[in-house]
């Protein structure tokens, strides 16, 4: 059964297709990772439990430990609702990635199912845009790291960093030093080994929630009704900017597909792994904003950029209880460095092995199993714009690539649909085609959200990516004459 048909409808030889049409078959994308054994150098170590965690490690951080703060002030008390309508948008596209992940086990994610439906320009700019989600996101997510550290020595010890060491030129200081000692850590937790990294980054997540349901029960003992009055503060105008916003809280649940070759059972674990997380997350998101509003107003929390540890203060009239919400956001925060950090070097790894990156991204020790080098480097570029860069400059465009992204996974589902019907999958998107279409829709209307400026920067961005693809990952791509660029290279038949 074939992948897919050509635009003439009829078949192709191999390397005779457009190079940005080029596609690469589901199943010689799973042959190359190393199919249901090892690939690579890589280990099957990660299991469900494991998993889950490594998932909400990836997502719960500083989207709410510090970026409740600007979501509220878009918003006011009706941020609950900015944040179902985030979730919303975000459960339809894990739908799809559920769906790929399972039919697709490998480390590309996004990237991976792109190059498999929509041909290797795509693929490209995909990979192009998860450098925002997983790149600079890391940078951002260690600027909010940062924050919490001082607000956790004044509770501590009663005393902060010099300014000058802890934040940016934009902010008044010299270097982030905070953000660039916790990407260090993450690095080298991340080159030791993936069964070390999926342990620490367990333990830090079962931490966080544990740390966040406290808050909760502390916050609703002093909830007030007036507080959330009046709700919708800014009208339907600020709930979307608000859930804009909040989508960057949510950014991270699809890095469970980009470990797809490291996870024992990959078909089954994965699209589950998927669906807990986002309903967790949501749950615990829903419940610490609602909490925060009605304990301290909606306007305390929209002025604090650690609203969750004066919210805490205020009720226990006391900084212990603060200090241990700080805690809980040092490590919180630590944990999506970590997870993030980890996605990165793998969408590189999946580039690298196709020719589009160069290939020092695609070495893995035989020691540790790790792609040592890659890591690093992905460590050094961009703890550079988290000592110097403040975290709102970046929001926004993490934001709207991110979903970009997630457009392109919805289509992907679509179209692998209708091109490899025989493909097998052991999840498949309910209400077919509605949801991935929903996804779409709901997508764009969070990327209609950030802003025009946010949309001539993304423009720009791309424009870059475009013109990488052609000075450099056109020419070098490792499908110029692999019989994989053949429209009518079969698939396994479903199981």
């Amino acid at each position: 059964m074939s992948t897919g048909l050509p635009d003439s409808g009829t078949p192709q030889r191999p390397g005779t297709s457009k190079p940005g049409l080029r596609r690469k078959s589901p199943d010689q994308l799973i042959a190359e990772s190393g199919g249901d054994l090892e690939g690579h150098g890589l280990k099957r170590t990660m299991g469900l439990f494991q998993l889950v965690c490594f998932g909400v490690g990836a997502i719960v951080g500083t989207g709410i430990f510090v970026g409740l703060s600007d979501s509220v002030a878009e918003a006011g008390p009706a941020v609950v609702i900015s944040f179902v309508l985030a979730a919303v948008t975000c459960v339809f596209t894990a739908l799809s990635f559920a769906e790929l992940g399972s039919a697709i086990p490998v480390s590309g994610s996004s990237y991976s199912f792109a190059y498999a439906a929509l041909g290797e320009r795509t693929a490209f700019l995909v990979g192009w845009c998860l450098l925002l989600e997983y790149g600079v996101s890391v940078s951002a997510v260690a600027v909010g790291w940062s924050q919490y550290v001082n607000e956790l020595l004044n509770s501590l010890f009663g005393w902060e960093l010099p300014a000058a060491l802890s934040s940016g030129p934009a902010d008044g200081g010299v270097v982030n030093l905070p953000a660039v000692v916790v990407i260090a850590m993450a690095a080298t937790l991340l080159v030791r080994g993936v069964r070390e990294s999926a342990t620490a980054t367990a333990a830090m997540a079962v931490l966080k929630i544990g740390i966040l349901i406290a808050f909760c029960a502390v916050a609703f003992s002093a909830f007030q009704d007036d507080n959330l009055m009046p709700f919708a503060t800014h009208g339907l105008g600020g709930i979307t900017a608000g859930a804009s916003l909040a989508f960057f809280s949510y950014i991270g649940f699809d890095a469970i597909t980009t470990a797809g070759e490291e996870v024992k059972n990959p078909r089954r674990n994965i699209p589950l792994a998927i669906l807990i997380c986002i309903g967790v997350v949501t749950l615990l998101y829903c419940a610490v904003a609602l909490s925060a509003i009605g304990a301290i107003g909606s306007d305390a929390v929209a002025n604090e950029s650690a609203a969750l540890s004066i919210a805490v203060n205020q009720v226990t009239d006391s900084a212990v209880g603060g200090g241990i919400v700080a805690f809980g956001a040092v490590v919180a925060i630590a944990s999506v460095v970590l997870a993030v950090m980890y996605g990165q070097t793998r969408i590189l790894m999946s580039m690298s092995r196709d020719g589009l990156v160069p290939r020092v991204f695609e070495r893995v020790s035989p020691r540790t199993h790790t792609p040592v080098a890659n890591t690093w480097i992905v460590a050094c570029v961009f703890a550079v714009p988290a000592a110097f860069v403040p975290l709102d400059v970046v929001v926004n465009l993490t934001t709207i690539g991110t979903l970009a992204t997630m457009v392109a996974v919805n289509v992907a589902v679509v179209v692998l649909r209708r091109s490899a019907p025989g493909l097998k999958r052991t999840f498949r998107v309910p209400l077919y085609p509605v949801s991935p279409v929903l996804g779409v829709l709901f997508c764009l209307y969070l990327m209609y959200g950030t802003g025009w400026t946010t949309w001539v920067q993304f423009a720009v961005f791309l424009a870059v990516g475009s013109l990488l693809y052609a000075g450099y990952g056109r020419k070098r791509s490792r499908l110029v004459s692999s019989p994989a660029t053949d429209p009518a290279a079969p698939v396994s038949p479903e199981a």
